[in-house]
């Protein structure tokens, strides 16, 4: 329970959850407009103080305790307002840690970047948890996609990586062995290592799809089970045609915008 509802709180600390309450979202008195169901208006006020910079990307919301009580509306109208607006994906929830603003990451789709030089560009602290680290066999999806004979050996990176603490995507990289010198001394950016080792991919194609995600996938991305996601497999080519990379990719569908540019070749 917050510290501002529970029992013995001081009056100090219920006055400063009240006037953040109110500079976020205005007083209760605003919420009076006849005609108007009261959650549409808690959720325009939401709105409106996301597209007014009072809120931020990543910020999170005050408990819907605090948010019924200031704003002088029930619990459910808090409710209601906030599932919408989850539903438009312009806020998020992680269990066990409230409700935040969505933060989404414009991705263009015409540039080749890692995702260590995506996020680094914005800004964020870049880090990984190892899922799997592995050489074998590939599998026949592997070897249709780098074109490798089924006895040609594989290096397999699977990885949760995240920006600034939090979860932003399942990677898994499958690698022809001959371009890894030593897997288990890989750390950080992929594409750094391949273009130590002269193969860094210079161009790429990409599959996107929107898709459920599973309950395993979403535990380790801290979202709901059969949340909107997007699945993204790319194989990347280097600079004399050979198929180097092939990667899928799991992202919180809330996270991130795609961006592609499209030209009228007439």
């Amino acid at each position: 329970m917050n510290d501002s509802l529970k029992y013995g709180a001081s009056p100090l600390e219920n006055k400063m959850s009240q006037n953040r309450v109110n500079t976020l979202f205005g007083e209760a008195d605003n919420l009076r407009e006849k005609g108007i169901p009261l959650y549409v208006q808690v959720k325009k006020a939401i709105q409106n103080a996301i597209t007014e910079g009072r809120v931020l990307g990543g910020d999170t919301l005050p408990p819907e305790r605090d948010l019924a009580k200031y704003l002088d509306v029930s619990r459910v109208t808090i409710r209601r307002a906030i599932d919408e607006l989850i539903k438009d994906e312009t806020l998020t929830q992680r269990q066990g840690a409230g409700t935040f603003v969505s933060e989404r990451v414009e991705q263009p789709l015409n540039h080749l970047r890692s995702f260590t030089e995506v996020m680094e560009a914005r800004g964020k602290t870049i880090t990984s948890k190892w899922l799997d680290r592995s050489l074998g066999m590939p599998h026949e999806d592997e070897c249709k996609a780098l074109k490798l004979a089924p006895d040609q050996e594989v290096v397999r990176f699977y990885r949760l990586r995240y920006a600034d603490g939090k979860p932003m995507a399942l990677e898994l990289a499958t690698i022809p062995s001959c371009y890894i010198l030593n897997p288990f001394a890989m750390e950080g950016s992929l594409y750094d290592l391949l273009e130590q080792q002269g193969c860094r991919p210079v161009r790429a194609l990409q599959r996107l799809r929107a898709i459920s995600i599973d309950e395993q996938r979403a535990n380790l991305l801290d979202i709901p089970q059969l949340s909107a996601a997007l699945y993204i497999e790319r194989t990347g080519i280097n600079h004399d045609g050979t198929h180097v990379e092939f990667t899928r990719s799991w992202f919180p569908g809330d996270s991130y915008d795609f961006v592609a540019e499209i030209r009228d070749t007439i």
